[in-house]
């Protein structure tokens, strides 16, 4: 592809050679003479100058370089864009496996592609357009809409409900039980059972091993355009919002509520029955047990205010010195009242 024709595509302005040949893209240190790159943090600027790459992705007003530029708002987004354009996944033909076990009175939409020992449960009805990989198991009563990816090993149990362009990734769990025990009077624990479903939104994908459990009662719901990375728990009835991120180990106790345009960056934690506004930020590892108004940044264990635990954390790193001045000048202070202790 032409480097003006991969400017044209991406609506960028194109600084440099517009018959230049391009082949791929790849990251700014690695990328070579007939490969796009991009700077999209501040930190890797400089090496915008001296990358073997055939031109660079950047913000308008970034500085000349020797290199050609694709000049355009959003240079992260165009780079995955122009990515599509160079690398196409596996494509899956419509049909269905002879190993497949399809309970007859499923409804499975037109141009589906089912894998090898796929199971598919009684009453489910599978969108059009749809792809299981092989081993993908989908309980009885299961509802999708159209161009359902799953990938293998990948469960949806019984009653959930999936929008359209919904992708599990190998091995989630949409639907298994709530973690619900009650202790009974010999002191044991008995399940309590699990009867409300996982309703999903439409354009969400949920990574690998992540576990999205059903609901005591109600729903446990995520919202349209939200992305639940590896190894995510949310917990039974909890409620995300549409457009938010769940990244790699979070874990929401049952009925969590996030709104939309969140981000809990790994390995937070939110406690049960807590609420966590629109746009809150929680920075990774923070540990919630209380409710977070809309707009917050919260960090630490246990989480507060973003810019009060950074000002604390560098006092804690300066507390072994801290406590060596403290200790001189209770030395320092003990030593002057002995001495007027004397004098009296």
């Amino acid at each position: 592809m032409k480097l003006s024709e991969l400017a044209t595509r991406l609506g960028a302005e194109l600084r440099g050679d517009p018959e230049l040949e391009v082949t791929g893209v790849k990251g700014i240190e690695g990328a070579g003479p007939a490969e796009v790159t991009f700077v999209a943090n501040p930190r890797y600027a400089g090496l915008a100058r001296t990358t073997a790459a055939a031109a660079v992705l950047v913000e308008p007003d970034f500085p000349e370089i020797p290199t050609a530029t694709l000049r355009i708002q959003n240079p992260y987004l165009a780079f995955s864009r122009a990515l599509g354009m160079f690398y196409q996944p596996p494509a899956y033909a419509p049909g269905i496996h002879p190993t497949a076990v399809i309970d007859a009175s499923a409804e499975i939409g037109e141009g589906a592609h089912i894998g090898a020992y796929v199971v598919i449960g009684a009453g489910v009805r599978l969108g059009p357009h749809a792809t299981l990989l092989p081993h993908v198991v989908l309980y009885p009563n299961v509802q999708t809409g159209s161009h359902l990816f799953v990938h293998a090993h990948a469960v949806v149990r019984e009653g959930c409900m999936l929008g359209d362009h919904v992708t599990l990734e190998n091995g989630a769990i949409v639907g298994a039980d709530g973690f619900g025990f009650a202790r009974n009077e010999d002191g044991q624990w008995e399940k309590i059972p699990q009867s409300g479903p996982v309703r999903v939104g439409s354009r969400v994908d949920i990574q690998a091993n992540a576990c999205i459990d059903r609901a005591t009662v109600g729903m446990t719901e995520i919202g349209d355009g939200t992305k639940v990375d590896n190894l995510v728990q949310v917990g039974h009835g909890s409620r995300v919002g549409q457009n938010t991120m769940l990244c790699a180990q979070v874990g929401l106790a049952g009925s969590s509520e996030v709104g939309s345009n969140a981000i809990l960056a790994g390995q937070a934690g939110v406690a049960g029955h807590c609420t966590l506004g629109d746009g809150v930020i929680l920075t990774a590892q923070s540990g919630v047990s209380h409710d977070v108004p809309a707009g917050k940044m919260i960090s630490g264990s246990p989480a507060f205010d973003n810019r009060v635990w950074l000002r604390a954390v560098t006092v804690f790193q300066r507390l072994p010195e801290l406590l060596k001045r403290l200790d001189r000048l209770e030395k320092k202070f003990a030593a002057a009242q002995e001495k007027d202790e004397g004098q009296a």
